[in-house]
């Protein structure tokens, strides 16, 4: 990343204050809101990948977790990268 203008960042961690590579994508959805075709994607790198997954499912929100590779492929962009919780 040089950051000239018009040039892709790479997806980042969506923990707070993570500035990390993304590396892992959280598929996951509240139930009490959204019906199973809705779904949002949390980002995480290595380090927040259990604890961000972890945070969902104390919430009993349904999640899968995979490579950020395989989400790229299957929606031929990336993930939305939207902000997760604090800690980690």
């Amino acid at each position: 990343m040089t950051g000239h203008a018009g040039e892709a960042k790479p997806p980042r961690c969506s923990a707070k204050d993570c500035r990390a590579p993304a590396e892992w994508a959280i598929r996951w959805r509240n139930p009490k809101i959204h019906g199973p075709e809705r779904r949002k994607v949390w980002l995480a790198c290595d380090e927040h990948r259990a604890f961000l997954s972890d945070f969902l499912g104390r919430r009993d929100f349904p999640r899968d977790v995979v490579p950020l590779a395989d989400l790229d492929a299957e929606q031929g962009t990336g993930a939305d990268g939207g902000a997760g919780p604090a800690g980690g």
